[in-house]
């Protein structure tokens, strides 16, 4: 193969070539970087480059192997989400006072990644704190998707999305907490996986300029992104696991097996609609060709199902919380005037603007009840995924749309040609999201303008695997990862 030819190769493939000596790992992250030079103008998903010490990486994998080392990555090329500290790199989080600031260690993903051989190129771009379905910041600018230059790839992992709808590398870093990873997964064409909460460590993965503690923030997650399933089984592996510094030594991470290893086992419930937020005609035709394909393969499918949480309230309680989470830093004057709006909402005000606006200035004891009711609805899935192994829905009620970089409060998106508020959005990546269930974005189609149409397939807690292998037979079978025309 010719060094061009490796920009689309998954990374078994990379690593069997790899491994029989057909190609040498300084010549893959050769090849990616001339990738990234070539397209860069036109995409700028890469906004740190670390191309130096990676080809020095790359050497070492090359002495590697040639010894007989085997590790997972080992010679792989991949892109870490500019968010992620990166020990010699500038990590902004697209805040422009802290553009001077360098991380003096590998955030523990990071960290991990390199062990297994990973040859890190360098970090891609994010929304100034993470906060956008976009990706653009003051200090590197605004990325494209490759799909169509004119749309946002989705965000706050728009970066690593767009770089591998365009070929950069087989896989990358993300994280999530009002669909990051999913969102631009969805808008580029690709695969994410929002792990279970708190089953893949963060420490390291921190804004500035604070100190890289080991936690655990409500909600929030970071896994991994790739161009096919099974790409992203291998780095979920490779990341999930018990920070050391919380349990004193290094063990691996012993999740349940897949439910099942055949679609013909899998039962199903596939969702098109909301009841609070309208889908558009693109995204619900694609789910619905889904539905029928995955019957048609011998899964068990249904399309309503009576134990199903409630999602109106689901949704209601994931903005309460999460808006009380973003919040917890914003600076007096803005909590002071939420307080005020908050104090003058009916009583009876129930629609989601309301509930973000109530979440934002959550008393101690509020967020308390918040979190009850959020066990309570845990419970409720449980219940759920003993009569159902997956539940299949939208990440999104949109395919990409046109970059918009005015106020987020007065932008709206397009659904079916009807204007809706910004933040509702945050309904489909909430369902999972709130009780801390993974879910895997998987690519399934392409709308009439040719953009990317996935789905969130998500799983029981802790069964990571389940919704993973889903993905991968959906793949085997329907097709997944089409690169972008042109």
């Amino acid at each position: 193969m010719s060094s061009s030819e490796w920009n689309y190769a998954s990374v078994r493939d990379m690593a069997a070539a790899l491994a029989a000596r057909k190609i040498s790992a300084l010549e893959l992250a050769e090849a990616a970087i001339a990738r990234i030079e070539s397209l860069e103008p036109k995409l700028n998903a890469v906004c740190v480059r670390d191309f130096e010490r990676a080809r020095d990486a790359a050497r070492a994998a090359d002495d590697g192997l040639a010894k007989g080392d085997r590790r997972p990555l080992l010679g792989i090329p991949l892109l870490v989400k500019e968010s992620f500290n990166v020990a010699g790199l500038p990590t902004t989080w697209g805040f422009p006072q802290h553009k001077d600031f360098i991380a003096k260690e590998d955030a523990l993903p990071v960290a991990r990644v390199k062990d297994a051989g990973g040859v890190v190129l360098g970090k891609t771009n994010v929304p100034v704190a993470l906060g956008d379905w976009q990706s653009y910041n003051e200090i590197y600018g605004t990325t494209n998707n490759p799909h169509d230059l004119a749309r946002t790839p989705g965000g706050s992992s728009g970066g690593s999305a767009a770089a591998l709808a365009a070929g950069y590398v087989p896989i990358a870093l993300g994280s999530d907490l009002g669909g990051s990873l999913r969102v631009p997964a969805h808008f580029c064409g690709v695969y994410a996986h929002k792990p279970t909460h708190g089953i893949v460590p963060a420490r390291g993965h921190t804004p500035p300029p604070f100190p890289p503690l080991p936690d655990m923030v409500d909600l929030a997650v970071v896994g991994p992104m790739a161009r096919s399933a099974a790409d992203l089984a291998l780095l979920f592996d490779v990341m999930a696991g018990p920070d050391a510094i919380d349990v004193g030594i290094a063990y691996r991470l012993d999740l349940p097996a897949p439910r099942h290893e055949r679609l013909s086992g899998f039962r199903v419930l596939v969702l098109d609609r909301h009841p609070l937020v309208p889908t558009d005609g693109a995204v619900r035709g694609a789910i619905g060709s889904l539905a029928e394909r995955l019957g048609g393969a011998g899964a068990r499918v249904t399309r309503e199902g009576a134990l199903l949480p409630d999602l109106r309230e689901g949704a209601r309680l994931y903005m309460r919380l999460l808006m009380s989470l973003l919040a917890a830093n914003w600076p007096p004057e803005v909590y002071a005037d939420l307080q005020k709006q908050a104090a003058a909402l009916p009583a009876a005000a129930s629609g989601l603007e309301a509930e973000r606006v109530r979440g934002a200035v959550l008393s101690h004891r509020d967020w308390i009840a918040a979190d009850i009711a959020r066990w309570r609805m845990r419970a409720q899935w449980r219940e759920f995924f003993t009569a159902f192994d997956a539940l299949i829905c939208p990440v999104s009620p949109v395919t990409a749309f046109p970059h918009d970089h005015s106020d987020q409060e007065t932008r709206r998106i397009l659904i079916d040609g009807a204007p809706h508020p910004y933040a509702d959005q945050l309904i489909w990546p909430g369902v999972a999201t709130l009780t801390g269930l993974p879910a895997t974005a998987v690519p399934i189609g392409r709308s009439a303008q040719g953009l990317p149409i996935g789905v969130q397939i998500i799983g029981p807690s802790l069964e990571d695997r389940t919704p993973l292998k889903l993905a991968q037979l959906m793949e085997a079978e329907f097709g997944g990862f089409v690169a972008p025309t042109g």
